[in-house]
């Protein structure tokens, strides 16, 4: 089954988020050799959603809503500003099971920076937040009191073929 064309991902890390989402791949487009626009595969490519989970330690939910509602809102603000991200979003697990996130915050792309375009993103954010990546790294560990993250998945939508 051919779902998407040599697509390849590797580790380089990202941050997008100050809530210390990374986005962590390297996504490489196929070679001039891929397939005939329309082949009669039914589904296309389409954007790239980064899900992140996180388990909010007890008491900390209002700490951390806060978090969410300015710094890293404002951070995907100017993520979406960038032309970075397309959009992004906060879920609920209403009925988390035992193990299961609280939370699921979400974070739609076009497509996944190449290492450059990754490094260049990382310092004019590092620039727009006014600190240091020790700083940063701070932060992200001081909001470990209040909240876990329990993994990050990289999904692919895929389209209907019209």
């Amino acid at each position: 089954m051919r779902l998407i064309n040599s697509l390849k991902i590797s580790g380089i890390a990202v941050v997008i988020a100050m809530a210390g989402c990374v986005t962590s791949a390297t996504a490489q487009e196929p070679a001039a050799t891929a397939a005939p626009a329309d082949d009669g595969y039914p589904l296309v490519s389409g954007d790239f959603w980064e899900v992140t989970g996180v388990d909010i330690k007890p008491g900390g939910g209002l700490y951390y809503a806060n978090h969410l509602a300015d710094r890293w809102r404002a951070s995907q603000d100017f993520a979406k500003s960038k032309g970075w991200i397309k959009d992004y979003m906060v879920f609920g697990n209403y009925y988390n099971r035992p193990g299961e996130p609280d939370l699921y915050l979400v974070t739609v792309m076009e497509k996944i920076p190449t290492g450059p375009e990754s490094e260049a993103q990382y310092e004019e954010f590092r620039a727009w937040a006014k600190a240091t990546t020790e700083q940063l790294a701070s932060e992200n560990a001081d909001r470990a009191e209040f909240r876990e993250i329990t993994g990050t998945t990289l999904l692919q939508e895929l389209n209907f073929r019209e």
